[in-house]
């Protein structure tokens, strides 16, 4: 459904471009994980387009290294968290401004974040003022000392490692307006790539944020 294009940010980027079939209900700007903009993400992106909007998914290490498509194994892994490093948070949400503003047409913008990319929507909300759905995001509590300027949504599996019940605690304490989820689940559930993908909580994560994009965006 969709193709690469290029944005403009403090250096030149790629991204991945979906429209939808009619008029744009908003934009949604899906925010990777660290395996880069691989065939998962572009997925995810034609289907928000395919919900109504106008989606976009920028490469946020293309500056640091162009056109990272990474797999779910250990190599991946380790190349994505070493490329993660390098990119801080600035440099991330000012990458994702840079997409809103490209699909700003569209009409209000929200973000859809996945794993490092669902504490960058995290994120936006906060310096950007997006609407955000994030996914299992394992750096949110490094953010919970500023408040949010837009709406959020926040989806967790109880079985994910890498984020402990003391963490889901308090982001939720932080954003009491906040939905907070908690699903039967692993990191990395909504992947259909992944050993940890569980379909039934992929499914109704997509519906509740489907809902929220809905009352937040358009």
């Amino acid at each position: 459904m969709g193709q690469m294009t290029e944005l403009q940010s403090a250096t030149p980027i790629g991204a991945y471009l979906a429209e939808p079939a009619g008029m744009p209900r908003g934009g949604v700007v899906v925010i990777q994980e660290i395996f880069g903009v691989n065939a998962h993400i572009r997925e995810v992106t034609d289907r928000v387009a395919a919900a109504g909007y106008t989606a976009i998914a920028p490469a946020l290490f293309d500056s640091v290294k162009p056109g990272v498509e990474l797999g779910y194994d250990a190599d991946g892994m380790r190349e994505g968290v070493t490329l993660k490093a390098l990119v801080s948070f600035d440099r991330a949400v000012q990458d994702v401004a840079a997409a809103a503003k490209r699909v700003a047409g569209a009409g209000k913008v929200g973000t859809i974040g996945f794993c490092w990319g669902g504490s960058v929507a995290y994120a936006a909300a906060i310096e950007l003022g997006l609407p955000g759905a994030s996914y299992y995001g394992g750096s949110n509590t490094q953010l919970i000392g500023k408040p949010a300027r837009a709406p959020l949504i926040f989806h967790y599996g109880l079985k994910d490692a890498h984020i402990t019940a003391a963490d889901r605690a308090a982001v939720a304490a932080a954003n009491p307006d906040a939905p907070l989820y908690e699903y039967e689940a692993d990191h990395g559930f909504n992947c259909d790539r992944r050993d940890s993908f569980h379909a039934p909580s992929a499914a109704m994560a997509w519906r509740r944020t489907l809902a929220f994009l809905g009352e937040h965006v358009g």
